[in-house]
């Protein structure tokens, strides 16, 4: 494998976190071993993780990354009863965090809902005929969908989600929508008036190149926060709370200087 390869698969969240997690409770173990106090191993290991957290690349994961240890491990103090469930009981959490952020989702955005009112203006940039197909790519537990049909209320409203669980939990909080199981990534939008993300900025380009092949003529790509660099937005709008909403509307243009 290829130094690139490996610095890329190392860089997909959520890896970072844990390998941040092992290296300071090795380095926990290890000082303890070696006859250090407790205080010591503890201080630093959490400055491990502080050190580790400058691999984040936003401050929601620097925070988890250096929160990892010290968080772990006041879950382990006797006080709590926590020492005393069997070893086993631990893959839990993990069973659950794999069942709702699965691996092949880990280079999308993690689960960050569509504020209420983000898209309550989008139609007066974005108009839509009765009845448009709109897909929201990566619904999660359905915000977007709600946002969505406070903006086209006679639109035709698909979610689609990797995650079997937030899949099945945004169709029960989302009964006029139609949302299934699917990967955002290999699935066709071409059959769709406009596309709806919330994902991340690593992401963007991607979705730019997907909408560039397949977005039919007159078609949008909608993205909330997170501008496509790669293409030239057709229109934009600061919603409530400051989050950007950009728009691209096929056929789409390259930006200038990309």
């Amino acid at each position: 494998m290829r130094i690139s390869s490996v610095t890329q698969l190392l860089a997909r969240w959520p890896l970072p976190a844990v390998v941040a997690w092992v290296a300071s409770w090795g380095l926990f173990k290890l000082m303890l071993l070696l006859g250090s106090g407790g205080t010591a191993a503890i201080g630093c290991a959490t400055a491990s993780g502080v050190v580790w957290s400058l691999w984040g690349n936003s401050w929601w994961r620097r925070v988890l990354i250096s929160g990892g240890f010290p968080l772990s491990l006041l879950l382990t103090l006797p006080t709590l009863g926590l020492d005393q469930l069997p070893a086993w009981s631990w893959l839990v959490p993990l069973v659950l965090l794999a069942s709702v952020y699965p691996l092949n989702a880990w280079r999308d955005a993690p689960l960050f809902p569509t504020p209420a009112h983000a898209l309550d203006d989008l139609a007066q940039f974005a108009p839509l005929p009765t009845g448009a197909r709109v897909l929201d790519a990566g619904c999660g537990l359905g915000h977007g969908l709600f946002a969505l049909r406070r903006a086209y209320p006679q639109a035709e409203l698909h979610g689609l989600e990797w995650s079997w669980p937030l899949r099945w939990l945004s169709a029960l909080r989302c009964p006029w929508a139609s949302v299934r199981r699917g990967d955002m990534w290999t699935t066709d939008w071409s059959t769709y008036d406009m596309v709806y993300l919330f994902q991340r900025p690593e992401s963007m380009a991607r979705a730019a190149e997907k909408a560039l092949g397949q977005l039919r003529r007159g078609a949008w790509l909608v993205s909330l926060e997170f501008e496509a660099t790669a293409l030239q937005a057709t229109a934009q709008y600061r919603a409530p709370g400051g989050k950007i909403v950009w728009m691209y509307q096929a056929p789409l243009c390259a930006a200038q200087g990309v």
